[in-house]
């Protein structure tokens, strides 16, 4: 009976441990995921002054 136990006891423990693990994976990749949309906002922003540069220099040829 204490094998028994102890086995369910020692998957309960890996289980919490995969848990735990795959929740700091996620935490990760969620920040991972904030820093890539900032940035590509920024680009966006950029491109569109840049574009917006371009057609006042045609406009004024």
């Amino acid at each position: 009976m204490n094998l028994k136990k102890l086995i369910k006891e020692e998957k309960a423990q890996i289980s919490v441990e995969l848990i735990i693990v795959l929740a700091a994976v996620v935490a990760v990749v969620l920040v991972l995921v904030s820093q890539l949309q900032s940035t590509s906002d920024q680009g966006a922003k950029k491109i569109e002054k840049t574009a917006k540069d371009v057609f006042e220099k045609i406009d004024k040829i």
